[in-house]
């Protein structure tokens, strides 16, 4: 049972634990927060949960609280006054957010308001939020920064399944007899699951491992050691390479015909797409060796159970839906879902991702309802009692790149941002910063601290988080848990639920019958709302309560009177979500985006039977050239969580990992003559920044770059005339079906600007672990907790 406390306090000095669960990433871990004197001191992994066993990762020890105390916290509203941010209070601050709101609803009506939330509140907020923006303002401009992380995942459930839901579950680890990582760095990622999988390759009759990655992280590390394969193709080819894999499964005779006959549509058209994909060709395409790919569909064609686990290095690339669904067809093929040990997990990136989803405060109706099936539309204005044609379903809802598009442009002239960091995540962050510098859109911040993004805010919304207020969230593998308020925030920070109230309130928002359209005032109240909500729908809630979510573990969705316990896997009948009457969506063509009509979905008669479906592999969007020659990847190190609000406010997490880098390759690094700790200029057609080199352990022609890190002082930044900041080198390009934004198929080149005297600031036991003679440099190096 992993614990960590502050520096001076004994397990004997903490007055009582605080069931929880970690926020840091999207494997859900069970805790308990340890309090002090009303503060919180640390916190130690909950042995009986089924998520974790005990377990907890750096981030979880050492930066899930750490920041709670941090002198930089908001603790009173902002207002901007002549250009400047200054000290308020509610009633104030508010007014203003209430007063603009009125006034762009009488002169342009609701399609001037737009949200941007978070995969970090909790579902009981995300509820309030669809509520208050699809049935009180009725706006289609709603979305989440999962649109950056996990929209693919989504997308691609929705293509092969009917509905979103993840199909497999964690304990599959323990059941199959190999495992394939693509785009997944589960080492730094999610720590506790690798070191679950770890258990297993470590011990007798361990599974093979397949690592598809540029790099040669901890991942393929362990596909080395286990006999299996790591691929590591060519940025923007993953689609191609996933062609190939699937072709070696009919050219050898490793398809289940009779299971895919009877539970599957599109095989001959399938066929038909992947047949050009030799090995011979995805060799010439993606740059691996042909027979590594033989090798490694072998081992999905001839393993009984094979878990498969995907992330951002194919839901931030190229073709990225199309590359994730054909994982999911990989499994259909083989007739391997819904038992133990053959299962897919299309990872979340956040840890409350799975709740933006299903809640509807991102682009989809609340409980996986379909936007094109008016029955859906019309069961939810009923729950609401609102007119259906309120809930905005006449038009595709409004994706966030397309939100912040609006905004550039001046049709949504109020933007609500809630719980993230859009002037550090988002692509082409100079573009960004200047939609947010713009007085063209009224901006709305609600976080933590006065982060990049809050700077440019005309109203600024100190929020309350984890251990500071009650919800639930639900983590990758549908596992639901209770997270109690352990301590007050601090000085006026509220929650963000009743932040959200107190905007309803003052709005007035009422339903057909004159009663407050938001008529819930507690977190448990929110709760049971959103539970009669997701009644009958695929993730029903309706078995659960917070008495039953106070046990030893978290408990996995769909839990009705059918499953009382819950649901560890889903699809155990080989029957999928697809029926016309049930499904989340019609469909799309995954090469161009466009949907299928529910004329056409009806006359394929899915019937409960999974869609097999195929595109051809298109060239990137930029590839390479004389002037821009290398590729450019961002991603994320273990020790930190998106753009470091929380985890740069740890001394252990900070240090370990204090400062941006790019990883090149050493024949790259030696043919511009960089050695490792030099300063080196990195460009794209886009922008430019300054930041030590690793020469580590990336594929020749890639540049790697960690996404976490920000300009604190953009005045300073400006006049060093350059950033540390990754994605100021990223596109605005996304992809046709899920709509998520791709940051792993840029072109840069890279120059050395000076020496250095160190090795980078990047971690030494990383996937980015430094290719020098460590002994050439001081001990105090970072890397090490």
């Amino acid at each position: 049972m992993d614990q960590h406390l502050a520096e001076g306090v004994g397990e004997e000095d903490v007055e009582r634990w605080v069931p929880s669960a970690c926020v840091l990433c999207s494997n859900g871990c069970g805790c308990d927060i340890a309090v002090k004197d009303g503060v919180m001191v640390g916190v130690r992994g909950r042995a009986t949960d089924a998520v974790n066993h005990g377990r907890l990762g750096p981030k979880g020890l050492y930066g899930s609280w750490a920041w709670a105390n941090s002198p930089e916290r908001l603790t009173r509203p902002l207002v901007r006054e002549n250009g400047r941010l200054v000290e308020s209070d509610w009633e104030t601050a508010m007014g203003r957010v209430v007063e603009v709101s009125r006034r762009l609803l009488a002169e342009k009506g609701p399609l001037s308001h737009g949200f941007y939330t978070s995969g970090q509140l909790f579902l009981e907020e995300y509820y309030t939020l669809a509520v208050i923006g699809k049935g009180g303002l009725g706006t289609p401009h709603m979305d989440g920064n999962t649109r950056l992380c996990t929209a693919t995942s989504a997308a691609a459930f929705k293509e092969s399944f009917g509905t979103d839901g993840q199909p497999g579950t964690y304990s599959d680890i323990e059941h199959c007899d190999a495992i394939f990582l693509f785009g997944h760095n589960m080492a730094e990622t999610q720590t506790v699951l690798w070191a679950r999988i770890l258990d297993r390759t470590r011990a007798q009759d361990p599974p093979k491992v397949v690592c598809v990655d540029p790099r040669r992280t901890k991942v393929a590390q362990e596909a080395a050691r286990t006999g299996g394969v790591h691929l590591a193709p060519r940025v923007g080819t993953n689609l191609a390479l996933m062609n190939g894999l699937t072709r070696e499964l009919f050219a050898n005779g490793w398809v289940d015909e009779p299971w895919v006959e009877h539970h599957t549509l599109g095989i001959e058209e399938l066929r038909e797409t992947v047949d050009p994909y030799t090995p011979q060709e995805v060799a010439r395409i993606c740059e691996v060796d042909a027979e590594d790919l033989r090798r490694a569909a072998r081992i999905f064609g001839e393993s009984s159970r094979v878990l498969s686990t995907v992330l951002q290095g194919f839901y931030q690339s190229h073709q990225a839906t199309a590359a994730a669904v054909a994982v999911n067809n990989l499994h259909l093929l083989r007739g391997m879902i819904g038992r133990p040990g053959a299962g897919v997990l299309q990872m979340n990136g956040q840890p409350t991702a799975q709740n933006t989803r299903e809640c509807g405060a991102d682009g989809d109706l609340p409980g996986f309802r379909n936007w094109d099936n008016p029955h859906h539309v019309r069961d939810l204005a009923k729950l609401w009692n609102v007119d259906e044609l309120t809930i905005p379903h006449w038009a595709p809802p409004t994706h966030a790149m397309q939100i912040f598009r609006y905004a550039e442009q001046g049709s949504i002239g109020w933007l609500w941002i809630s719980a993230t960091n859009p002037a550090v995540s988002m692509p082409e962050s100079a573009r960004i910063r200047k939609i947010l510098q713009s007085r063209k859109c009224f901006t709305i911040v609600q976080d933590l601290f006065l982060t990049e993004t809050a700077e440019f805010a005309d109203v600024v919304l100190p929020a309350a988080g984890w251990g500071e207020k009650t919800g639930c969230f639900t983590n990758a593998d549908r596992t639901v848990h209770l997270s109690q308020k352990a301590v007050e925030p601090p000085g006026e920070a509220k929650s963000d639920l009743d932040i959200f109230l107190m905007y309803a309130d003052a709005m007035g928002f009422t339903d057909q019958d004159g009663a407050p359209l938001v008529n819930w005032r507690s977190p448990e109240e929110a709760f049971d709302a959103w539970r009669e909500c997701s009644r009958g729908r695929p993730c029903d809630y309706t078995g659960l309560s917070y008495e039953k979510l106070s046990g030893p573990t978290g408990i996995p969705w769909p839990c009705n009177e059918d499953a009382p316990e819950g649901t560890e896997r889903l699809y155990a009948d080989a029957v999928f979500n697809t029926a016309p009457d049930h499904c989340e969506t019609y469909g799309h063509d995954l090469l161009t985006g466009g949907t299928t009509t529910p004329t056409q979905y009806r006359a394929l008669a899915p019937g409960g039977r999974a869609l097999l479906k195929g595109a051809a592999h298109l060239p990137p969007h930029e590839d390479t050239s004389d002037a821009y020659p290398l590729l450019y990847s961002t991603g994320r190190t273990v020790y930190h969580f998106h753009t470091r609000t929380k985890t740069a406010r740890s001394a252990r997490l900070n240090r370990a990992a204090p400062d941006a880098w790019v990883e090149l390759s050493p024949s790259d690094a030696a043919r511009l003559g960089i050695e490792e700790g030099d300063l080196v200029r990195v460009e794209s057609p886009r922008g430019t920044i300054e930041v030590h080199a690793r020469v580590g352990q990336v594929r020749e022609g890639t540049v790697f770059a960690p996404f976490h890190y920000g300009t604190w002082d953009l005045a300073e930044a400006a006049r060093a005339g350059s950033s540390r900041q990754a994605n100021e080198l990223t596109m605005t390009v996304w992809d046709p079906v899920s709509k998520q934004p791709y940051f792993k198929t840029a072109a840069c080149r890279v120059r050395r600007v000076r020496g250095g005297d160190a090795p980078a600031s990047a971690p030494t036991n990383t996937a980015g672990s430094v290719n020098v003679d460590a002994s050439d440099y001081p001990s105090d190096r970072p890397g090490s907790m």
